[in-house]
């Protein structure tokens, strides 16, 4: 692992480590650096002896945190886990599939520890603040009148408990964003270095397991029965698995546009653009859903 073991590379990626903590404190620009953060300690962990990581990581923090406050820190080590994760798992070869999915449990598990941590140890609950932040701007829009007719508390409480149950999703779908976009950056950052690192599957031959159409249909199914309003461990997790099955049959749907695009020899932006539709219209992943059971790809396929 020589890579970038010396030279001028590790203190560059020391300094946008840096410059992300900062820009945590920066209004529109917090969110895309949270999401970028994994990279620069991916590719440090990768490349350079654990105690040289140390050293870069230790002087990062503490000029953050002299900054900005303490939140640069929690940040740092909350990030700090799941690039140790890829990082190994890139030292390992491991394939694509099971470094996202590696990195993306970890994550998840790190945001619902942390839940937990702020209830238990601090006393504060995240749940209570988003259903008093809801109740506050519901109150602030009808005082403005802009409200429908006929709101009541009640209709508030429906949105809050709603809101509330899609968290597990919520948080789900940013441990996925975050692991993916740490793959596809650190892994073209450390192309042509001594890590043969694989690359994820191109689009065009994604292929979901057809068991997951069961699941989807079954998911479905016991959806239509359960109240909106149900706070039950299985309320709750059907209302989260449901728009996540959606969300990944999106992603399959994609895949086969990308194919259809390979066959023809369609220019590659038609469909990144085809792509936009898919995912902001739920509906269209059940395109996902046929390409998954049915051989939908064949008339499209050249002999």
């Amino acid at each position: 692992m020589n890579g970038l073991k010396t030279g001028l590379k590790p203190v560059l990626w020391s300094a946008a480590a840096f410059l992300l903590l900062i820009m945590i404190a920066v209004p529109v620009l917090n969110v895309p650096a949270f999401l970028l953060m994994m990279v620069p300690y991916v590719v440090l962990y990768a490349t350079l002896p654990r105690g040289a990581f140390a050293l870069h990581l230790i002087p990062v923090w503490a000029a953050a945190t002299f900054i900005i406050g303490p939140s640069a820190l929690l940040i740092g080590i909350f990030v700090l886990l799941p690039s140790i994760v890829m990082g190994h798992l890139y030292c390992k070869g491991a394939p694509a599939s099971k470094v996202i999915r590696m990195v993306t449990l970890t994550l998840l598990a790190e945001l619902m520890l942390e839940l937990l941590m702020f209830e238990v140890i601090l006393d504060y609950s995240l749940l209570d603040e988003i259903g008093d932040m809801i109740r506050t701007s519901i109150n602030d829009v009808m005082n403005q009148g802009l409200l429908a007719e006929g709101w009541d508390p009640d209709y508030t409480e429906q949105l809050i408990t709603m809101v509330i149950q899609m968290i597990p999703l919520t948080f789900i779908v940013l441990s996925f964003m975050m692991a993916v976009i740490a793959q596809y950056i650190a892994r073209r950052a450390l192309k042509g270095g001594e890590l043969q690192i694989a690359a994820f599957p191109r689009a065009k031959d994604w292929r979901l397991p057809r068991v997951l159409v069961f699941y989807y249909l079954i998911a479905y199914m016991v959806k239509m029965f359960l109240s909106p309003t149900d706070e039950s461990f299985i309320a709750v997790a059907v209302f989260n698995l449901v728009p996540l099955l959606s969300y990944v049959f999106a992603f399959q749907a994609i895949g086969f546009f990308f194919y259809i695009a390979h066959q023809r020899k369609w220019p590659r932006i038609v469909p990144i653009l085809i792509a936009i539709p898919v995912l902001i219209f739920p509906p269209l992943s059940l395109i996902g859903v046929l390409d998954t059971v049915f051989p939908i790809r064949k008339p499209f396929t050249k002999p």
